[in-house]
């Protein structure tokens, strides 16, 4: 895809270029706009893989294209891969999952325009035997102590997302250093971490959108909740066009623009409710991370 991408940029240059000698520089500072049909067309999105495996970009994408004329190309990964693709100028924008490491590359310079889009929150799952006894517990940390004290098997997705970044920090914050054969990564999303979690009888830490969106394939109850270090915040971004200039900054500006407007949040709100009787994600539009004690 980046191939792709890279070959359609340079004809897109040299399109431009020609344009530029007959008809003045003029036209490629020209802006597509919600309602008018953009010259680049396609927006490149990376995004951590919950997005897609809680069903949320099947109500996006078809919204997002309707409304703004451009093609959403989306890149499902964990979101330390999904800011590496932005340090690099791979991709137009973020839709992300770990506000610690967003801000990093935001501080680097690599993205801009970030913003609080929606939130829900992480949950510990496991078998109903429940070998570390966690069930009820309200501090994850002391949950992460009964897991690796008791030696249960843990599954890990191992793949630097967001998920896995905060699956680290409470390990860290437990004092503990995940080893041996209890603990085992499996380097994929959350759904096919979740799978196998349920296929071992393991305990895993999940989002809630997208458990719920696996429920029903799963036997693994939830166990802990409602812990303030289970927050789990979703922003997105904008990478910086004046460091990368191939960046489609017009489209990831509408896609940003989109997930922000009252359409995109109720769109983002309603999502799941009538299936599964339950918000999924909550809109955060015009919030920040100080809202939420950040």
């Amino acid at each position: 895809m980046i191939n792709n991408r890279t070959v359609r940029d340079a004809c897109l240059v040299s399109f431009l270029a020609i344009l530029c000698i007959g008809f003045g520089s003029n036209l490629i500072k020209q802006e597509p706009t919600i309602g008018q049909s953009p010259a680049k067309k396609d927006v490149i999105v990376a995004m951590t893989t919950s997005i897609e495996d809680s069903g949320l970009l099947d109500d996006l994408v078809p919204a997002i294209e309707k409304k703004t004329g451009y093609k959403l190309k989306k890149v499902a990964v964990g979101t330390g891969q999904a800011l590496a693709l932005a340090e690099k100028g791979e991709v137009d924008a973020l839709f992300v999952n770990s506000p610690k490491a967003e801000r990093k590359v935001l501080a680097g310079g690599a993205v801009i325009n970030r913003h609080l889009v929606m939130h829900n929150d992480f949950v510990i799952v496991g078998p109903d035997t429940d070998k570390a006894n966690i069930r009820g517990k309200k501090n994850a940390v002391e949950a992460f102590s009964l897991i690796a004290k008791n030696q249960a098997l843990f599954v890990s997705r191992g793949d630097d997302s967001g998920t896995n970044k905060l699956e680290k920090d409470l390990w860290k914050q437990a004092n503990v250093t995940p080893s041996g054969t209890w603990y085992q990564q499996t380097g994929s999303g959350m759904a096919e971490t979740l799978q196998v979690a349920n296929q071992k009888l393991g305990y895993t830490l999940a989002d809630r959108a997208t458990y719920i969106f696996q429920k029903k394939n799963l036997s693994l109850p939830i166990l802990v909740q409602g812990d303030k270090k289970l927050l789990n915040l979703y922003h997105v971004m904008e990478v910086n066009s004046q460091k990368f200039p191939r960046v489609n900054s017009a489209g990831a500006k509408a896609f940003i623009n989109y997930v922000l407007s009252p359409e995109g949040q109720t769109l983002i709100a309603a999502h799941g409710k009538k299936e599964f009787k339950q918000a999924l994600f909550y809109g955060d539009a015009g919030k920040t991370e100080k809202d939420y004690g950040f």
